[in-house]
């Protein structure tokens, strides 16, 4: 989260181009969103039973449990050529790379816009706090259910959006760090889950490993956006401020814990 933050500190600087980064989590991690109450909604106790690290995303949306996925991030100015002023739409542009990235796995993917009021109310109200329990505006699907759950936010003038790409799913693992109210609302949600929620390697003949998925969404944002991606290294200076970011930010309970 640090380094997503750097980055997009660097761009509204001039010091870096837009940037496409592809990440993964160790130990694996439980991310909530901006706005999420912790003690409400999340059971930390199953979180360190589980050994699961844990960070406050700088964006919206609701719990992801970074595991057997790959996680992306944009970072581009929101006055980059032909990018759309808000945030729907910005959203339709920037997620065309994963959309040919699933196709370049062999997958039916495309999006789906909420066609009725009671889908578009439910955009607004977020019934729960699990990430992949409902559908968003131009929600990507495959065979109608949800594959990436992706989030944004603007600052300085600069988009960031990152979200996972599940290759693997483990339903009762990501259920059990959330609170329920009661064990039938838990089922209800176990069974929402698996009608929405399904990853790369339940709709492939044959696994997917994580660099042929790297290597389908490169050329899938390269594709939609019609861009050529350049490999880019940071410096052992960027890296320290990178670390300082994370030391006054995400690696502190306030932040993390705050209310």
């Amino acid at each position: 989260m640090a380094l997503d933050e750097a980055l997009l500190i660097w761009h509204n600087e001039g010091l870096i181009p837009p940037v496409i980064r592809f990440y993964q989590w160790e130990p694996a991690a439980l991310s909530v969103g901006y706005f999420q109450k912790v003690d409400k909604e999340i059971d930390m106790e199953a979180v360190k039973k589980l050994g699961l690290g844990f960070v406050r995303r700088p964006t919206g949306g609701r719990g992801v449990l970074h595991e057997h996925e790959l996680t992306y991030s944009i970072i581009v100015s929101e006055q980059y050529p032909d990018m759309p002023e808000t945030v729907t739409e910005a959203y339709r542009v920037l997620s065309g790379g994963l959309l040919e990235g699933f196709r370049n796995l062999g997958l039916d993917a495309y999006f789906s816009v909420p066609d009725t009021e009671e889908k578009r109310a439910d955009l607004k109200k977020p019934k729960s706090a699990v990430c992949f329990d409902a559908p968003s505006w131009y929600e990507l699907v495959v065979e109608g259910k949800k594959v990436a759950g992706s989030a944004q936010t603007r600052q300085k003038g600069v988009i960031l959006q990152h979200g996972a790409i599940l290759i693997d799913l483990d339903a009762e693992k990501l259920l059990s760090v959330f609170r329920f109210s009661t064990e039938e609302a838990k089922d209800r949600m176990r069974k929402k889950l698996l009608e929405k929620a399904v990853s790369i390697n339940s709709l492939r003949k044959t696994p997917a490993k994580v660099e042929e998925c790297i290597t389908a969404f490169k050329s899938g944002f390269e594709e939609a956006l019609e861009i050529d991606l350049k490999p880019y290294i940071l410096s052992s200076e960027q890296l320290e401020f990178v670390k300082s970011i994370e030391q006054e930010r995400y690696a502190k309970d306030e932040w993390n814990f705050r209310t």
